[in-house]
Protein backbone atom coordinates (compact mmCIF):
# COMPACT_ATOMS: atom_id res chain seq x y z
CA UNK A 1 0.00 0.00 0.00
CA UNK A 2 1.36 3.48 -0.88
CA UNK A 3 2.17 5.55 2.20
CA UNK A 4 -0.53 8.10 1.39
CA UNK A 5 -3.13 5.35 1.65
CA UNK A 6 -2.48 4.84 5.37
CA UNK A 7 -4.12 8.22 5.97
CA UNK A 8 -7.38 6.67 4.81
CA UNK A 9 -6.98 3.99 7.47
CA UNK A 10 -6.19 6.58 10.12
CA UNK A 11 -9.52 8.28 9.35
CA UNK A 12 -11.26 5.14 10.54
CA UNK A 13 -9.72 5.75 13.98
CA UNK A 14 -9.47 9.53 14.35
CA UNK A 15 -11.77 12.42 13.51
CA UNK A 16 -10.69 15.00 10.93
CA UNK A 17 -9.48 17.47 13.58
CA UNK A 18 -6.96 14.89 14.78
CA UNK A 19 -5.35 14.33 11.37
CA UNK A 20 -3.29 17.11 9.81
CA UNK A 21 -1.83 16.76 6.33
CA UNK A 22 -1.02 18.89 3.31
CA UNK A 23 -1.70 22.60 3.84
CA UNK A 24 -2.76 22.11 7.47
CA UNK A 25 0.80 21.08 8.38
CA UNK A 26 2.11 24.56 7.62
CA UNK A 27 1.13 25.75 11.08
CA UNK A 28 3.22 23.07 12.77
CA UNK A 29 6.93 22.85 13.57
CA UNK A 30 9.35 20.32 15.09
CA UNK A 31 10.93 22.42 17.85
CA UNK A 32 9.69 25.30 20.00
CA UNK A 33 12.87 27.25 19.28
CA UNK A 34 12.40 26.82 15.54
CA UNK A 35 8.80 27.81 14.98
CA UNK A 36 9.74 29.36 11.64
CA UNK A 37 10.75 25.93 10.26
CA UNK A 38 7.72 24.09 8.90
CA UNK A 39 7.20 20.49 9.96
CA UNK A 40 7.77 17.91 7.23
CA UNK A 41 5.58 14.85 7.55
CA UNK A 42 3.21 12.58 5.66
CA UNK A 43 0.68 13.56 8.32
CA UNK A 44 0.45 14.58 11.96
CA UNK A 45 -1.83 12.50 14.20
CA UNK A 46 -3.29 13.71 17.49
CA UNK A 47 -4.70 10.72 19.38
CA UNK A 48 -6.77 11.19 22.53
CA UNK A 49 -6.28 7.76 24.14
CA UNK A 50 -3.95 4.80 24.46
CA UNK A 51 -6.38 2.74 22.38
CA UNK A 52 -6.09 5.23 19.53
CA UNK A 53 -2.29 5.19 19.76
CA UNK A 54 -2.34 1.40 19.67
CA UNK A 55 -4.62 1.30 16.61
CA UNK A 56 -2.43 3.83 14.78
CA UNK A 57 0.75 1.90 15.53
CA UNK A 58 -0.83 -1.39 14.38
CA UNK A 59 -1.57 0.17 10.99
CA UNK A 60 1.95 1.56 10.74
CA UNK A 61 3.44 -1.81 11.65
CA UNK A 62 1.33 -3.59 9.04
CA UNK A 63 2.52 -1.22 6.31
CA UNK A 64 6.10 -0.61 7.49
CA UNK A 65 5.27 3.03 8.11
CA UNK A 66 7.89 4.96 10.11
CA UNK A 67 6.69 6.96 13.12
CA UNK A 68 8.23 10.01 14.79
CA UNK A 69 6.91 10.86 18.26
CA UNK A 70 6.33 14.43 19.45
CA UNK A 71 5.95 15.63 23.00
CA UNK A 72 6.59 19.21 24.10
CA UNK A 73 9.20 19.76 21.34
CA UNK A 74 11.85 20.94 23.80
CA UNK A 75 14.46 18.32 22.91
CA UNK A 76 17.99 19.47 22.01
CA UNK A 77 19.37 16.47 20.11
CA UNK A 78 17.31 16.41 16.91
CA UNK A 79 14.87 13.76 18.14
CA UNK A 80 11.71 15.32 16.68
CA UNK A 81 12.93 16.00 13.14
CA UNK A 82 10.93 14.13 10.50
CA UNK A 83 10.69 13.84 6.72
CA UNK A 84 7.77 13.92 4.30
CA UNK A 85 7.42 10.12 4.29
CA UNK A 86 7.12 9.73 8.08
CA UNK A 87 4.02 9.85 10.25
CA UNK A 88 4.25 12.08 13.31
CA UNK A 89 2.27 11.23 16.44
CA UNK A 90 1.83 14.07 18.92
CA UNK A 91 0.59 13.23 22.40
CA UNK A 92 -0.47 16.80 23.23
CA UNK A 93 -4.19 15.89 23.52
CA UNK A 94 -3.41 13.08 25.98
CA UNK A 95 -2.81 15.48 28.84
CA UNK A 96 -5.14 14.35 31.61
CA UNK A 97 -4.21 13.87 35.23
CA UNK A 98 -5.87 10.55 35.99
CA UNK A 99 -5.40 10.28 39.75
CA UNK A 100 -3.57 11.80 42.71
CA UNK A 101 -3.00 9.48 45.65
CA UNK A 102 -2.31 11.89 48.51
CA UNK A 103 -1.61 9.19 51.07
CA UNK A 104 0.58 7.11 48.80
CA UNK A 105 2.21 10.26 47.37
CA UNK A 106 1.78 9.33 43.70
CA UNK A 107 0.25 10.86 40.61
CA UNK A 108 -0.98 9.03 37.52
CA UNK A 109 -1.15 11.09 34.34
CA UNK A 110 -1.15 10.86 30.58
CA UNK A 111 2.06 11.50 28.70
CA UNK A 112 0.99 14.81 27.21
CA UNK A 113 0.59 16.50 30.60
CA UNK A 114 2.82 19.56 30.91
CA UNK A 115 5.34 19.20 33.73
CA UNK A 116 4.66 22.63 35.21
CA UNK A 117 0.92 21.86 35.26
CA UNK A 118 1.64 18.67 37.20
CA UNK A 119 3.88 20.58 39.62
CA UNK A 120 1.17 23.19 40.26
CA UNK A 121 -1.60 20.60 40.59
CA UNK A 122 0.18 18.54 43.23
CA UNK A 123 1.36 21.70 45.02
CA UNK A 124 -2.28 22.40 45.82
CA UNK A 125 -2.25 19.05 47.66
CA UNK A 126 0.91 20.01 49.60
CA UNK A 127 2.92 17.63 47.44
CA UNK A 128 6.06 18.11 45.35
CA UNK A 129 7.09 16.77 41.96
CA UNK A 130 10.82 17.56 42.12
CA UNK A 131 11.40 17.71 38.34
CA UNK A 132 12.67 21.23 37.82
CA UNK A 133 14.28 22.52 34.62
CA UNK A 134 13.93 25.55 32.40
CA UNK A 135 11.60 23.94 29.82
CA UNK A 136 9.09 22.68 32.43
CA UNK A 137 6.44 25.10 31.11
CA UNK A 138 6.45 23.37 27.70
CA UNK A 139 7.94 19.92 28.26
CA UNK A 140 5.55 17.00 28.58
CA UNK A 141 6.00 14.26 31.14
CA UNK A 142 6.10 11.53 28.46
CA UNK A 143 9.07 13.24 26.83
CA UNK A 144 10.80 13.63 30.19
CA UNK A 145 10.33 9.90 30.84
CA UNK A 146 11.44 8.90 27.35
CA UNK A 147 14.65 10.96 27.67
CA UNK A 148 15.18 10.36 31.41
CA UNK A 149 15.31 14.12 31.98
CA UNK A 150 17.29 15.62 34.85
CA UNK A 151 17.23 19.20 36.08
CA UNK A 152 18.13 21.31 39.08
CA UNK A 153 17.33 18.85 41.89
CA UNK A 154 18.84 15.61 40.60
CA UNK A 155 21.40 15.06 43.34
CA UNK A 156 18.63 15.26 45.95
CA UNK A 157 15.75 13.45 44.21
CA UNK A 158 17.39 11.66 41.27
CA UNK A 159 16.65 11.64 37.53
CA UNK A 160 13.19 11.08 36.08
CA UNK A 161 13.94 7.35 36.23
CA UNK A 162 13.98 7.57 40.03
CA UNK A 163 10.51 9.14 40.09
CA UNK A 164 8.72 6.67 37.79
CA UNK A 165 6.83 3.93 39.65
CA UNK A 166 4.63 2.64 36.84
CA UNK A 167 4.29 3.02 33.11
CA UNK A 168 2.01 2.29 30.16
CA UNK A 169 3.53 2.03 26.70
CA UNK A 170 2.53 0.98 23.19
CA UNK A 171 4.98 -1.39 21.51
CA UNK A 172 5.89 -1.15 17.78
CA UNK A 173 3.29 -3.81 16.89
CA UNK A 174 0.53 -1.99 18.78
CA UNK A 175 0.61 -4.17 21.90
CA UNK A 176 -0.12 -2.20 25.06
CA UNK A 177 2.16 -2.90 28.02
CA UNK A 178 0.41 -1.50 31.07
CA UNK A 179 1.99 -1.65 34.51
CA UNK A 180 0.61 1.38 36.33
CA UNK A 181 1.43 0.07 39.78
CA UNK A 182 2.05 2.37 42.73
CA UNK A 183 4.45 0.10 44.57
CA UNK A 184 7.67 1.16 46.26
CA UNK A 185 8.87 -2.43 46.11
CA UNK A 186 8.28 -4.94 43.32
CA UNK A 187 11.00 -7.52 42.77
CA UNK A 188 8.97 -9.81 40.50
CA UNK A 189 11.22 -10.43 37.54
CA UNK A 190 12.51 -7.91 35.01
CA UNK A 191 11.68 -4.25 35.66
CA UNK A 192 10.26 -3.71 32.18
CA UNK A 193 9.42 -0.04 32.64
CA UNK A 194 13.15 0.71 32.65
CA UNK A 195 13.32 -0.34 29.00
CA UNK A 196 11.20 2.66 28.03
CA UNK A 197 12.71 5.24 30.40
CA UNK A 198 15.53 6.96 28.54
CA UNK A 199 15.10 4.96 25.31
CA UNK A 200 13.87 8.09 23.48
CA UNK A 201 10.76 6.49 22.00
CA UNK A 202 12.72 3.86 20.07
CA UNK A 203 11.19 0.87 21.92
CA UNK A 204 7.67 2.06 22.64
CA UNK A 205 5.39 5.09 22.96
CA UNK A 206 4.85 6.02 26.60
CA UNK A 207 1.17 6.89 27.10
CA UNK A 208 0.72 7.00 30.90
CA UNK A 209 3.01 7.19 33.93
CA UNK A 210 2.79 6.86 37.68
CA UNK A 211 5.16 9.28 39.41
CA UNK A 212 6.48 9.36 42.95
CA UNK A 213 5.78 12.58 44.86
CA UNK A 214 7.19 14.11 48.04
CA UNK A 215 5.71 16.21 50.80
CA UNK A 216 5.90 19.87 49.83
CA UNK A 217 8.56 21.71 51.85
CA UNK A 218 7.19 24.65 53.80
CA UNK A 219 10.23 26.91 53.39
CA UNK A 220 12.53 27.75 50.50
CA UNK A 221 15.62 29.95 50.54
CA UNK A 222 18.19 30.73 47.90
CA UNK A 223 21.75 31.98 48.01
CA UNK A 224 24.08 33.21 45.28
CA UNK A 225 27.76 32.85 46.16
CA UNK A 226 31.00 33.61 44.31
CA UNK A 227 34.62 32.44 44.34
CA UNK A 228 37.67 32.39 42.08
CA UNK A 229 38.82 28.87 42.91
CA UNK A 230 37.10 25.63 41.85
CA UNK A 231 38.39 23.83 44.93
CA UNK A 232 36.37 26.35 46.93
CA UNK A 233 33.28 25.29 44.99
CA UNK A 234 33.92 21.71 46.09
CA UNK A 235 34.62 22.81 49.67
CA UNK A 236 31.38 24.78 49.75
CA UNK A 237 29.41 21.78 48.54
CA UNK A 238 31.06 19.61 51.19
CA UNK A 239 30.21 22.19 53.86
CA UNK A 240 26.59 22.36 52.75
CA UNK A 241 26.31 18.57 52.75
CA UNK A 242 27.79 18.36 56.24
CA UNK A 243 25.67 21.12 57.73
CA UNK A 244 22.30 20.99 55.91
CA UNK A 245 22.36 17.84 53.75
CA UNK A 246 18.70 16.93 54.30
CA UNK A 247 17.59 20.40 53.21
CA UNK A 248 20.00 21.00 50.32
CA UNK A 249 18.04 20.65 47.07
CA UNK A 250 19.99 22.72 44.55
CA UNK A 251 23.67 23.45 43.90
CA UNK A 252 24.26 25.03 40.51
CA UNK A 253 27.26 26.71 38.87
CA UNK A 254 27.83 29.48 36.33
CA UNK A 255 31.16 30.62 34.96
CA UNK A 256 31.98 34.35 34.86
CA UNK A 257 31.17 35.00 31.20
CA UNK A 258 27.85 33.18 31.55
CA UNK A 259 26.93 35.15 34.66
CA UNK A 260 27.97 38.45 33.03
CA UNK A 261 25.73 37.74 30.07
CA UNK A 262 22.77 36.84 32.29
CA UNK A 263 22.98 40.09 34.30
CA UNK A 264 23.87 42.37 31.37
CA UNK A 265 21.75 45.29 30.18
CA UNK A 266 20.10 42.85 27.72
CA UNK A 267 18.27 41.09 30.56
CA UNK A 268 15.94 42.06 33.40
CA UNK A 269 17.92 40.26 36.09
CA UNK A 270 19.59 42.13 38.94
CA UNK A 271 23.34 41.94 39.36
CA UNK A 272 23.44 40.77 42.97
CA UNK A 273 27.21 40.24 42.92
CA UNK A 274 29.99 41.84 40.84
CA UNK A 275 30.71 40.00 37.60
CA UNK A 276 34.48 39.69 38.16
CA UNK A 277 34.51 36.32 39.94
CA UNK A 278 35.29 33.11 38.08
CA UNK A 279 32.51 30.96 39.59
CA UNK A 280 28.96 31.72 40.74
CA UNK A 281 27.13 29.14 42.84
CA UNK A 282 23.34 28.96 43.17
CA UNK A 283 22.15 27.18 46.31
CA UNK A 284 18.61 26.09 47.16
CA UNK A 285 17.47 25.19 50.69
CA UNK A 286 14.03 23.65 51.30
CA UNK A 287 12.70 22.71 54.71
CA UNK A 288 9.74 22.67 57.07
CA UNK A 289 10.73 24.82 60.06
CA UNK A 290 9.48 28.40 59.61
CA UNK A 291 11.15 29.63 62.76
CA UNK A 292 14.63 28.23 62.27
CA UNK A 293 15.27 27.37 58.61
CA UNK A 294 16.35 30.83 57.47
CA UNK A 295 18.69 31.28 60.43
CA UNK A 296 20.20 27.83 59.86
CA UNK A 297 20.79 28.53 56.16
CA UNK A 298 22.15 32.02 56.78
CA UNK A 299 24.54 30.67 59.40
CA UNK A 300 26.10 28.18 56.99
CA UNK A 301 26.43 30.78 54.21
CA UNK A 302 28.01 33.40 56.48
CA UNK A 303 30.33 30.81 58.03
CA UNK A 304 31.50 29.88 54.53
CA UNK A 305 32.32 33.52 53.84
CA UNK A 306 34.13 33.94 57.17
CA UNK A 307 36.27 30.86 56.52
CA UNK A 308 37.22 32.07 53.05
CA UNK A 309 35.49 29.19 51.28
CA UNK A 310 33.57 31.76 49.24
CA UNK A 311 34.44 35.39 48.62
CA UNK A 312 30.95 36.88 48.58
CA UNK A 313 27.31 35.85 48.88
CA UNK A 314 23.73 37.11 49.01
CA UNK A 315 20.59 35.38 50.28
CA UNK A 316 17.21 35.83 48.63
CA UNK A 317 14.87 36.68 51.48
CA UNK A 318 11.54 36.66 49.66
CA UNK A 319 9.86 34.95 46.72
CA UNK A 320 10.59 37.84 44.32
CA UNK A 321 14.33 37.75 45.02
CA UNK A 322 14.44 33.97 44.75
CA UNK A 323 12.68 33.99 41.39
CA UNK A 324 15.12 36.62 40.13
CA UNK A 325 18.20 34.75 41.36
CA UNK A 326 17.09 31.46 39.83
CA UNK A 327 16.13 33.25 36.64
CA UNK A 328 19.82 34.05 36.21
CA UNK A 329 20.51 30.33 36.22
CA UNK A 330 17.48 29.04 34.33
CA UNK A 331 16.78 31.51 31.53
CA UNK A 332 19.29 29.99 29.13
CA UNK A 333 17.37 31.31 26.11
CA UNK A 334 19.21 34.57 26.81
CA UNK A 335 22.47 32.77 26.05
CA UNK A 336 21.15 31.07 22.92
CA UNK A 337 19.81 34.39 21.58
CA UNK A 338 23.22 36.05 21.72
CA UNK A 339 24.21 34.65 18.31
CA UNK A 340 22.19 33.56 15.30
CA UNK A 341 23.61 30.03 15.40
CA UNK A 342 24.35 27.95 18.48
CA UNK A 343 25.23 24.48 19.71
CA UNK A 344 24.08 22.96 22.98
CA UNK A 345 25.87 20.35 25.09
CA UNK A 346 25.10 18.47 28.29
CA UNK A 347 28.16 16.44 29.26
CA UNK A 348 28.66 14.48 32.45
CA UNK A 349 32.11 14.44 34.07
CA UNK A 350 33.53 13.58 37.51
CA UNK A 351 32.70 16.40 39.93
CA UNK A 352 36.30 16.77 41.12
CA UNK A 353 37.52 17.36 37.55
CA UNK A 354 34.94 19.89 36.40
CA UNK A 355 37.14 22.94 36.93
CA UNK A 356 40.12 21.77 34.90
CA UNK A 357 38.11 20.01 32.16
CA UNK A 358 35.90 23.04 31.48
CA UNK A 359 38.97 25.32 31.45
CA UNK A 360 40.65 23.04 28.89
CA UNK A 361 37.55 22.82 26.70
CA UNK A 362 37.05 26.59 26.81
CA UNK A 363 40.66 27.28 25.80
CA UNK A 364 40.41 24.91 22.83
CA UNK A 365 37.07 26.38 21.74
CA UNK A 366 38.55 29.88 21.73
CA UNK A 367 41.02 28.69 19.10
CA UNK A 368 38.19 27.70 16.74
CA UNK A 369 37.60 30.26 14.03
CA UNK A 370 33.88 30.95 13.98
CA UNK A 371 33.24 30.42 17.70
CA UNK A 372 32.09 33.75 19.14
CA UNK A 373 30.63 33.01 22.58
CA UNK A 374 31.21 30.22 25.10
CA UNK A 375 28.74 29.89 27.96
CA UNK A 376 29.31 27.03 30.43
CA UNK A 377 26.91 26.34 33.31
CA UNK A 378 25.44 23.36 35.06
CA UNK A 379 24.40 21.08 37.87
CA UNK A 380 27.80 20.81 39.50
CA UNK A 381 26.64 18.59 42.37
CA UNK A 382 25.87 15.75 39.97
CA UNK A 383 28.63 16.44 37.44
CA UNK A 384 26.34 17.66 34.64
CA UNK A 385 27.78 20.64 32.77
CA UNK A 386 26.12 22.42 29.86
CA UNK A 387 27.62 24.54 27.11
CA UNK A 388 25.83 26.95 24.81
CA UNK A 389 28.26 27.97 22.08
CA UNK A 390 27.41 30.88 19.81
CA UNK A 391 28.60 30.98 16.21
CA UNK A 392 28.27 33.23 13.18
CA UNK A 393 27.47 30.30 10.88
CA UNK A 394 26.08 26.77 10.96
CA UNK A 395 28.96 25.35 8.94
CA UNK A 396 29.15 21.54 9.24
CA UNK A 397 32.96 21.56 9.52
CA UNK A 398 32.83 24.01 12.43
CA UNK A 399 30.04 22.03 14.07
CA UNK A 400 32.11 18.83 13.88
CA UNK A 401 35.20 20.60 15.21
CA UNK A 402 33.30 21.86 18.24
CA UNK A 403 31.75 18.43 18.85
CA UNK A 404 35.16 16.77 18.72
CA UNK A 405 36.69 19.21 21.22
CA UNK A 406 33.93 18.71 23.78
CA UNK A 407 33.37 14.99 23.36
CA UNK A 408 37.05 14.02 23.16
CA UNK A 409 37.81 15.87 26.39
CA UNK A 410 34.80 14.22 27.97
CA UNK A 411 35.97 10.79 26.82
CA UNK A 412 39.44 11.33 28.34
CA UNK A 413 37.98 11.51 31.86
CA UNK A 414 35.49 8.63 31.36
CA UNK A 415 32.59 11.06 31.15
CA UNK A 416 29.38 10.92 29.16
CA UNK A 417 28.40 12.85 26.03
CA UNK A 418 24.88 13.13 27.42
CA UNK A 419 23.94 13.71 31.05
CA UNK A 420 20.22 14.33 30.56
CA UNK A 421 19.29 15.36 26.99
CA UNK A 422 19.72 11.97 25.34
CA UNK A 423 21.37 10.99 22.05
CA UNK A 424 18.76 11.52 19.34
CA UNK A 425 20.12 12.07 15.85
CA UNK A 426 22.75 14.66 16.70
CA UNK A 427 24.93 12.64 19.07
CA UNK A 428 24.57 9.20 17.50
CA UNK A 429 28.03 9.10 15.86
CA UNK A 430 29.66 10.06 19.16
CA UNK A 431 28.00 7.37 21.28
CA UNK A 432 31.15 5.22 20.94
CA UNK A 433 32.97 7.79 23.09
CA UNK A 434 30.67 6.96 25.98
CA UNK A 435 29.64 3.34 25.42
CA UNK A 436 31.70 0.30 24.45
CA UNK A 437 31.06 -1.46 21.15
CA UNK A 438 29.63 -4.43 23.07
CA UNK A 439 27.17 -2.15 24.87
CA UNK A 440 26.08 -0.57 21.60
CA UNK A 441 25.59 -3.99 20.00
CA UNK A 442 23.42 -5.06 22.94
CA UNK A 443 21.32 -1.90 22.49
CA UNK A 444 20.89 -2.77 18.82
CA UNK A 445 19.84 -6.31 19.72
CA UNK A 446 17.19 -5.00 22.12
CA UNK A 447 15.91 -2.56 19.48
CA UNK A 448 15.77 -5.29 16.82
CA UNK A 449 13.98 -7.68 19.17
CA UNK A 450 11.25 -5.21 20.13
CA UNK A 451 11.05 -3.23 16.89
CA UNK A 452 12.19 -5.60 14.11
CA UNK A 453 10.76 -3.36 11.37
CA UNK A 454 12.49 -0.28 12.84
CA UNK A 455 9.40 1.92 12.64
CA UNK A 456 9.58 3.78 15.99
CA UNK A 457 11.82 6.87 15.95
CA UNK A 458 14.15 5.21 13.42
CA UNK A 459 17.76 6.37 13.32
CA UNK A 460 17.70 7.73 16.85
CA UNK A 461 20.24 6.70 19.51
CA UNK A 462 21.88 3.71 17.74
Amino acid sequence: MPNNSVITLFREILDDSSILSGESLKSRFYHIWKTDVQLESLCLLLPRSTDEVSAIVKICNDYNQEIIIHGGLTNLVGSTISNKNQVVISLEKMNKIVEIDENGKTITCESGAIIEDIINTVKDKDLLLPLNFGARGSAQIGGAVSTNAGGLRVFKYGMTRDLVMGIEAVLPDGTVISSLKKLMKDNSGYDLKQLFIGSEGTLGIVTKVVLRLYRLPKTRYTSLAATNNYQNVLDLFKTMENKISSNLTGFELLWTNTYSQMVSDKTLYNKYLPDNYKYYIFIEYMGGDFENDYNKFEEVVLESVDKGIIDDAVIGKDEKEQVNIWGIREDVAVLADEKEFDQHFDISIPVSLIGEVIDKISLELKECEGVKTIFPFGHVADGNIHFIIGKDSDDDKLKSEINEIIYSNTEKVDGSISAEHGIGLDKKKYLIKTRSQDEIELMRLIKKSIDPKNILNPGRVI
